[in-house]
């Protein structure tokens, strides 16, 4: 049974992951179109390697398409280009880097961290200032714990922390458990683009799921 914090909760809201971009103008309609369609709070831009200079452009780019729509868009990684391209923050990749990181982006850009294993690393999240966690996303190997462990550990911080909380939704299915935990946005990922009735109908369906 929810407690009466988690009770009082709004919604969740969507946080749209893109597949890894080469190109920005290959999901830049589909993208345009979905984030004018349903509410969604944030991107997460996942990047191709490149030089410095591509990467900014790439950023640039995607930058003009989703902040037209009022969402912020954060970057996987590159916490030294989100500044200069005009990104709203940084997606971290474990307490680590976030740690390292959290200099160049506070306070005037959003920090937030995935691949926290254990409680120990998201409670150095905490400590280190992030803005939000992400937990049940998937590891370098692609491997993430099962539904259960993701709702657990969710249950657990919404219990005890005011930081927002990011949970990994790998199917439609996941997500009303995921709710029910007291996850303060569900991250949807790049399955969204791959949906083939297009990225607009996945963020419905997922929105639908969020506000059931």
């Amino acid at each position: 049974m929810p407690s009466d914090r988690q009770s009082a909760r709004p919604a969740p809201r969507l946080y749209l992951i893109t597949p890894i971009v080469a190109d920005p103008a290959a999901i830049g309609d589909q993208l345009d179109a979905a984030l004018a369609a349903t509410d969604t709070a944030a991107v997460l831009l996942r990047l191709a390697a490149a030089d410095e200079r591509t990467l900014t452009n790439r950023i640039k780019a995607v930058a003009s398409t989703v902040q037209a729509h009022d969402v912020a868009l954060l970057v996987e990684g590159y916490p030294d280009l989100v500044a200069r391209a005009g990104a709203d923050g940084a997606h971290l990749i474990g307490s680590d880097a976030l740690v390292s990181a959290i200099g160049s982006l506070k306070p005037q850009r959003i920090a937030g961290v995935g691949h926290l294993p254990t409680r120990h690393d998201a409670m150095i999240a905490v400590e280190a200032g992030a803005d939000y966690v992400m937990f049940g996303d998937p590891d370098e190997r692609g491997v993430r714990p099962s539904l259960a462990a993701i709702a657990e550990r969710v249950a657990w911080w919404s219990e005890l922390f005011e930081i927002p909380c990011v949970a990994y939704a790998e199917r439609f299915g996941d997500m009303g458990e995921l709710c029910a935990a007291g996850a303060d946005f569900i991250a949807i990922g790049e399955s969204a683009f791959a949906d083939p009735q297009g990225c607009s109908a996945a963020l419905a369906q997922a929105r639908a799921q969020v506000t059931a």
